[in-house]
């Protein structure tokens, strides 16, 4: 994010945005000095801005305040700049803050500026349950519809909703985020993102292993209880002991070890699964022809 774009409409586009999500601008209204104004939390964000208007309108903006907000347990920093003596510069400075947007790059600059002044991006811890947002928050509907707008205009989707006295514009969907982050050039949160959702999508296909092999356990269970149940009959009924030894201690067998899993019985019994599972086809078709009620 610390990269400065390379054209000069960039860097206007990209320093209109910041000062509309950060600050305001205000010229020619009455009883009000006319200045340019911004705050922000983050000192390296502030020194951006300020070294882009210095070069933008030959400027330096001065600190006017700092005020530490308890909630967050951030300060922030204030600055401004004074047009009140400062002749065409004013028109100049205007007319920076009416960006033209026709181009994509500029676009682009100003879904970043927009980021820098008023983003956010919360993306999952390891292990948590919770989704990816990112928003960007603005003082006036038709700003967050335009810049909702402007988003889609770059193949990204954005909503807007109103919160408080404010409204902002966010994404939820993981791909959208790493579009966005792709358009603003943040690769370090881009890779952050991307590894983060690979562990996810690592851990969900753990889960659903663990839920099929589950799923297979319980079947396996019931399949046990089943033979069990038929073969304990078939054992009552003297039918056991008339039929091959094969089956025989097939069904012996299922009953001295009904938790066992039928690779796990195979084993035991020294036969392959395949051949296993014919005899107990056997000895449960036996079951049902004779002593199955109806």
């Amino acid at each position: 994010m610390k990269s400065v774009p390379p054209k000069s409409c960039c860097k206007t586009s990209l320093l209109a945005a910041f000062i509309q999500t950060s600050g305001y601008l205000s010229l020619g209204r009455v009883g009000i000095r006319d200045e340019v104004s911004f705050t922000s939390e983050h000192e390296e964000v502030a020194e951006y801005m300020l070294a882009l208007a210095e070069e933008l309108f030959g400027v330096r903006m001065t600190m006017d305040a700092v005020r530490r907000d308890p909630k967050q347990g951030r300060h922030k920093l204030t600055f401004s700049y004074s047009l009140s003596d400062a002749g065409e510069i004013a028109e100049e400075i205007s007319a920076h803050f009416a960006p033209d947007l026709t181009s994509s790059c500029c676009r682009a600059a100003f879904v970043k500026g927009a980021f820098l002044g008023s983003g956010s991006c919360t993306l999952p811890s390891e292990g948590a349950k919770t989704g990816y947002h990112l928003e960007f928050i603005f003082e006036e509907r038709s700003e967050a519809e335009d810049f909702a707008d402007l988003l889609d205009s770059l193949q990204l989707l954005g909503n807007v909703a109103p919160r408080g006295d404010t409204y902002f514009v966010y994404c939820k969907s993981r791909e959208t985020i790493c579009d966005v982050l792709s358009v603003m050039e943040a690769p370090v949160a881009l890779t952050r993102l991307e590894r983060i959702a690979s562990l996810r999508e690592e851990n969900n296909n753990e889960n659903r292993i663990g839920n099929c092999m589950a799923g297979n356990a319980d079947r396996a269970a019931t399949a046990s209880v089943a033979q069990v149940l038929a073969f304990e009959r078939l054992r009552e009924s003297g039918l056991l002991s008339s039929l091959p030894a094969a089956l025989k201690e097939t069904a012996e067998g299922r009953l001295a070890r009904p938790e066992y899993s039928l690779a796990e019985l195979a084993e035991h019994l020294g036969v392959s699964k395949s051949c296993l599972n014919h005899r107990i086809r056997k000895l449960m078709k036996l079951y049902a022809e004779n002593l199955s009620p109806m």
